[in-house]
């Protein structure tokens, strides 16, 4: 009788967290004129938290993730190798787009390894080291078969980044949800998507992104280990913006790792608030988890 009383208690317990939780989350997001998903995921319990985790919602440079994953998958079936040297003309440096690359080698015409190529696309969300990609391995069709293959529903890829600025209505044609995105993250963290020598490779890759500095990462204590992948659309000429991104994986001090991932999307508050609720609610889970409440 007392372990089911204990055992009462602790589900009892962890759905109070959970509802206390969603509250706080919802008071950052209360009176923003957009829509915010987050899902949050424990990996060692698999204990899930979300607010519209189910809404199809742009995903942006979010997606360099999965295309890294489908490149990596062809790396571990011996179609590629990180070594491979990939030739890059100057006209697959296309302007108007942001691209470390091009900023580097603006008269291309240059050699990298593939593995440097996708530490560009996904630490750095190169666009053009992600068209390059997907040229290689055959296009968005190639990303969207091997995601599939993964049992990863709630997952559309349809346009490339050069498609993508051609006009913000294309941004809207890659999409995913917040509870997907955690679904993949906690499956490549178990190695279930690539191999363990991939995973290692692109675990450590996200671990350097740069980009969005003030989004998951912003207000987590500097010695906390983020593996992310951030995407932004910018606002269009009315003001706009279709996506502010983030998803990543946060180890905690204890050695606990938990997954996520907040989308802003169809928001028309400034670029400066889409984030600080990122960095927010972030830091609120973060809290969470340091309590020990999942």
């Amino acid at each position: 009788m007392r372990k089911y009383l204990v055992l009462t208690i602790i589900l009892v317990s962890g759905f109070c967290f959970s509802q206390n939780l969603k509250k706080e989350i919802l008071q950052i997001t209360k009176g923003k004129n957009a829509t915010v998903a987050v899902s949050v995921l424990d990996f060692d319990n698999n204990k899930s938290v979300h607010i519209k985790g189910n809404a199809k919602l742009p995903v942006l440079s979010v997606f360099k993730f999965h295309i890294a994953l489908a490149v990596l998958n062809e790396v571990d079936q011996g179609k590629l190798s990180l070594d491979k040297n990939i030739f890059i003309k100057k006209s697959d440096l296309l302007e108007n787009t942001w691209s470390p690359i091009r900023e580097r080698f603006p008269d291309g015409n240059i050699e990298m390894t593939l593995g440097e190529l996708i530490k560009y696309t996904v630490a750095e969300s190169d666009n053009n080291g992600c068209d390059i990609l997907l040229r290689l391995i055959g296009g968005t069709e190639t990303v969207q078969k091997f995601i599939n293959s993964k049992d990863i529903t709630n997952f559309t890829i349809k346009a490339d980044e050069e498609q993508m600025h051609k006009g913000f209505e294309f941004m809207y044609l890659n999409v995913t949800t917040t509870n997907s995105a955690n679904q993949l993250l906690q499956d490549f963290f178990n190695k279930k998507i690539v191999s363990k020598t991939s995973t290692d490779f692109l675990m450590t890759t996200l671990l350097e992104t740069s980009t969005g500095r003030n989004k998951i990462v912003a207000q987590l204590p500097e010695n906390i280990p983020v593996a992310h992948k951030t995407g932004s659309s910018g606002k269009d000429d009315k003001g706009l913006t279709i996506a502010e991104n983030d998803i990543g994986i946060v180890r905690l001090p204890d050695g606990r790792h938990y997954a996520i991932s907040i989308f802003v999307s169809d928001s028309m508050e400034s670029e400066a608030t889409n984030t600080k609720m990122i960095a927010d609610i972030s830091k609120i889970v973060f809290d969470y988890f340091s309590k020990k409440y999942f």
